[in-house]
């Protein structure tokens, strides 16, 4: 389980959302620092190819928005993507510096065009920092900082994407405290909760008396019954934190990075969460792993996970013990990192050759190819030549 690449380039985004459909990642809006998040300017698209590494920009980004506009979702932050159904991806959520959003949208990734499908039931208040997961035919909602309340949320809502209609949910029980920026995962009925910034006065976010608290609890949700269960874990149990990346593979969690502002700490370590021992496990994963972040994008593909994006602590201040404001001095990364759970015997020989500085000349064409792929930055931020020996 090798981290086997690491590429420059890409799309500088923070706060993105990503999907997976086949071997296409489309990722989603975000911001990078210095840009205007209160103009409505249509949300951007980027799309890697992950048999190839390259990043292209979608042409659907240059479409105007206009504020009566209905169709196209205007560039935000800290909503959801999900996939569902034939190949179509769902926007939900998020904010801009004016507003956040309460409308679904959908991107059709055959037809490469936006969509706003019509919904009824009880729609969810607009959010962001929330979570959305995919079970059966529901797309599930959780959490996130509610704007019409001004406050955290721990409500759950479905919506029901065959029919279109949303279904608030209603716990009996025991459930976790009010959050933004945790992860959900599903496995198999199961829906697991991690991390996440709450307060100890509820709900308001800006009382002057609440403190921040950053959980460590692992939670499921029975999808079947609709209760909360407060797992017993043992093992290397991740601190607490927020805006983490959260994914599934060979029916594990896995976690990433992130942010707790209490011990003012940024994490990039891998965290492996079995559930069928309810243990945690730290992994010690060989090659050049990614620099602590958050907010960054962590998507599956095959036995492949691909990181991207995010920002971090300029790297003066992870040295300075007594450093201060930490969010008025962070760098916004372009960058990817990919790890391979099952790297065939190709890819090793590939990091072979790089790692031997192997002369690559007398390669065949299609592997050099693949070498140059593998190890030559995008140019989607960035434009800087390739150097085949290095």
């Amino acid at each position: 389980m090798p981290w086997i690449s690491y590429l420059e380039g890409g799309p500088k985004r923070v706060n993105h959302a990503a999907v997976a459909v086949g071997h296409k990642i489309y990722s989603f809006g975000g911001y990078c620092t210095g840009e205007n998040s209160r103009e409505y300017t249509s949300m951007d698209v980027h799309v890697l190819n992950t048999a190839t590494f390259r990043w292209v920009q979608h042409p659907v980004s240059d479409l105007p928005y206009f504020e009566n506009d209905d169709i196209l979702p205007y560039k935000r932050y800290g909503h959801t993507a999900v996939v569902y159904g034939d190949k179509k991806v769902y926007i939900w959520g998020g904010r801009n510096d004016r507003a956040s959003c309460s409308t679904l949208f959908c991107f059709d990734t055959i037809w490469h065009c936006w969509t706003a499908p019509k919904t009824t039931g009880n729609i969810p208040p607009a959010r962001d920092g929330h979570s959305a997961c995919v079970w059966k035919n529901f797309m599930i909602i959780f959490g996130g900082y509610e704007e019409e309340s001004d406050a955290f949320a721990q409500s759950i809502y479905y919506l029901d994407l065959e029919n279109m209609h949303w279904t608030y949910v209603h716990i009996l029980g025991p459930e976790p405290s009010l959050r933004d920026f945790h992860s959900t995962v599903v496995i198999h009925d199961k829906m697991f909760l991690f991390g996440g910034r709450g307060t100890t006065i509820e709900p308001l976010l800006s009382s002057s008396t609440s403190q921040v608290l950053y959980c460590n609890e692992l939670w499921y949700l029975d999808l079947n019954t609709w209760m909360w269960h407060n797992v017993r874990v043992s093992g290397d149990v991740p601190i607490g934190r927020r805006s983490h990346s959260a994914f599934v593979y060979d029916e594990k969690m896995y976690i990433f990075g992130g942010y707790n502002s209490v011990r003012e700490e940024h994490y990039n370590h891998m965290y492996e969460f079995d559930p069928r021992n309810s243990t945690w496990r730290m992994l010690n994963i060989v090659g050049k792993r990614p620099c602590e972040r958050r907010r960054q994008a962590c998507v599956v593909v095959g036995d492949r996970v691909f990181i991207f994006g995010g920002t971090s602590p300029h790297l003066s201040l992870t040295s300075n013990a007594n450093s201060r404001n930490i969010d008025d001095k962070l760098i916004d990364h372009s960058d990817m990192y990919v790890l391979d759970f099952k790297p065939t015997l190709k890819t090793l020989c590939i990091m072979a050759v790089r790692k031997y500085h192997l002369n690559e000349s007398s390669l065949p064409s299609n592997i050099q190819m693949d070498i140059r792929n593998m190890y030559c930055p995008n140019k989607i931020s960035i434009n800087r030549p390739c150097n085949s020996a290095g």
